[in-house]
């Protein structure tokens, strides 16, 4: 499995803490570090965008995204076309985008405490998307209107 990592200057301490605990716990996993490098001050778009096209374009299998608080860097890395990204603040919520939505990206916030973290990651990595009729969908109507498909 190929993983994308992403962040801004905010997210920076974070990133770089899940990259050594994944190194650590999952030798399987191939970590793809999209930036920034520092915590000198960036913006999350840069980044955001990215991840969002590594993962659009199958390089990584999916993503982790970190700014101050996980949102902006998921608006941002959401304007990709193919990204379904969720900022998630549970393990509940990372099975559930897993399963309903097959999100591809998950972010957070820099105040995450590293295990926490790393529990997220683990669940949304390992949970497979729910093939249910209203799970399929509603994601391929999600998929109609970003190539202008979309019938009302």
């Amino acid at each position: 499995m190929r993983l994308g990592l992403a962040s801004d200057h905010r997210g920076f301490t974070l990133k770089e803490q899940i990259k050594e605990t994944l190194k650590d716990e999952h030798e399987e996993i191939e970590i793809i570090d999209y930036g920034t490098d520092n915590d000198e001050s960036t913006d999350y778009p840069d980044y955001a965008f990215k991840l969002g096209e590594a993962v659009a374009n199958n390089k990584v299998d999916f993503g982790v995204a970190i700014c101050g608080t996980g949102i902006g860097i998921s608006i941002a890395c959401n304007k990709v076309k193919g990204v379904r990204c969720a900022k998630v603040d549970s393990k509940e919520d990372a099975l559930a985008t897993r399963i309903d939505n097959d999100s591809n990206i998950i972010a957070f916030g820099e105040k995450t405490p590293i295990e926490k973290a790393m529990g997220m990651i683990n669940i949304f990595i390992n949970t497979p998307c729910s093939t249910a009729d209203k799970h399929v969908r509603r994601r391929n109507k999600i998929k109609q209107y970003e190539e202008n498909n979309y019938d009302r």
